[in-house]
């Protein structure tokens, strides 16, 4: 079996690895890659929006499968094109993709299925939404949302006034996310601790995956600029059963009937973005794919084959499949460049990756990183994710920790409170 998979970070290279180690793979293309990923993956020089080529690609190299890493090339319509051409791709098609897309069409479909989320309004003009927030109809600190893609930058907690001023007026008028920002949504601030809850969809069925806590924040305590996401933990205690029956049936359920009622069924990874509040889970937002550092704490605990899983979603057949997960959790810790989530210093020299990779346990996914020679140097935001495995999360925390502290590049940074808020559910 030949598999592509689309895409250059962390995510990317978990995939990878976890693609190239099962029965029956006998290639793992990686469009565009990056330099830590080989071996498992062979890089193709290919960019993720160039559909054609990698539609070329696909046939020329019979390729069986395409999986797509980010949300740009699912919204501009890379699986219908690759369907058209009589090819197999696990995603949503450009339609089904705008629950991510798009801000604005996501919160006003959640509305019209009745799914449980936070109060909001959509504004296209700086001064309609100004108004608005002198007048009081809605309670500081609020959520504001650029409503197109922003890599994971596009939301800010203001505190006051005066903050969601400056937001705004960076955003809608001197667009410092491009068109993204050209329309906002303007949303109540829930409180509460956040999950994120990702399925398998085949656009009738839902088959979750192991829940895992992101930590967007820059720095420790949940501080500073949200960011792409420094770090998550996966770990069977952050949801009950009964809240885990309860996203299922008033979030995951809707969200699949209602994309099929409205002639977009949903097939690939819906990504629910949850704040667990005192009157229960409320949707915060979608992906429509898997996440970036969730993915690298998910994958090293699925010991099923995920080829058997894609094919049962491609045919339909998700309601048939059992996956075997490691109950022992896992963390990623993300090792960020200095500057990051702004412009960041590349060329830095890595050190340590081969000892920390042998810590026991501990993976370590690349994601920002060039080889020079028989040497690694930075070339991104996101440089490195180190994940690990434990007994329990105390020991996942202190076994990623072990291998974090062998790795050194100049201008490091990264949180050092991954997976704590979890610890409390242990007490």
């Amino acid at each position: 079996m030949k598999i592509l998979v689309i895409g250059s970070g962390g995510r990317e290279h978990a995939l990878a690895w976890k693609l190239g180690a099962e029965p029956g793979v006998e290639t793992v293309f990686c469009a565009p890659g990056n330099d830590g990923m080989s071996p498992p993956a062979r890089r193709v020089d290919l960019a993720p929006d160039d559909l054609a080529g990698l539609a070329k690609f696909a046939r020329d190299e019979r390729v069986d499968l395409t999986v797509v890493g980010p949300e740009a090339p699912l919204v501009a319509g890379l699986v219908d094109y690759f369907q058209l051409d009589g090819l197999a791709a696990i995603g949503p098609g450009a339609m089904a993709a705008q629950l991510e897309g798009s801000k604005i069409f996501a919160k006003d479909f959640m509305a019209r299925q009745g799914i449980p989320t936070a109060r909001y309004e959509t504004h296209d003009r700086m001064a309609s939404a100004i108004a608005s927030l002198e007048a009081g109809n809605f309670a500081f600190p609020v959520v504001i949302k650029a409503d197109g893609l922003a890599a994971g930058k596009g939301v800010t907690i203001a505190r006051d006034l005066d903050q969601c001023l400056q937001v705004l007026s960076g955003l809608m008028e001197f667009q410092t996310l491009g068109p993204a920002g050209a329309r906002v949504v303007v949303e109540e601030f829930l409180t509460g601790e956040e999950a994120s809850f990702i399925v398998f969809a085949d656009g009738e069925h839902a088959l979750p995956l192991v829940v895992t806590q992101d930590h967007k924040a820059l720095f420790d305590g949940d501080t500073g600029p949200n960011t792409g996401g420094m770090g998550a933990y996966s770990d069977d205690r952050i949801l009950t059963p009964e809240m885990i029956e309860q996203i299922m049936s008033r979030v995951v359920e809707p969200t699949l009937r209602g994309m099929a009622a409205e002639g977009h069924p949903f097939r690939g990874f819906l990504f629910c973005g949850l704040m667990l509040t005192d009157a229960g889970p409320r949707l915060l937002e979608y992906n429509v794919r898997l996440g970036d550092p969730e993915t690298q704490a998910i994958l090293p605990r699925l010991r099923s084959p995920l080829t058997d899983i894609f094919k049962a979603m491609l045919s339909g057949r998700l309601h048939e499949v059992r996956p075997d997960w490691d109950p022992r959790p896992a963390a990623c810790v993300v090792l960020a460049s200095r500057g990051y989530p702004g412009p960041c210093e590349k060329g830095k020299l890595i050190q340590g990756l081969e000892i920390a990779g042998e810590v026991g346990g501990v993976i370590v996914f690349h994601a920002g990183t060039r080889r020079d020679g028989d040497r690694y140097l930075t070339s991104g935001g996101r440089v490195l994710g180190v994940t690990a495995r434990g007994r329990d999360l105390q020991e996942t925390i202190m076994r990623v920790y072990e291998g974090v502290n062998l790795i050194r590049f100049e201008g490091m940074h990264y949180r050092r409170d991954i997976g704590v808020k979890g610890l409390k559910r242990y007490r």
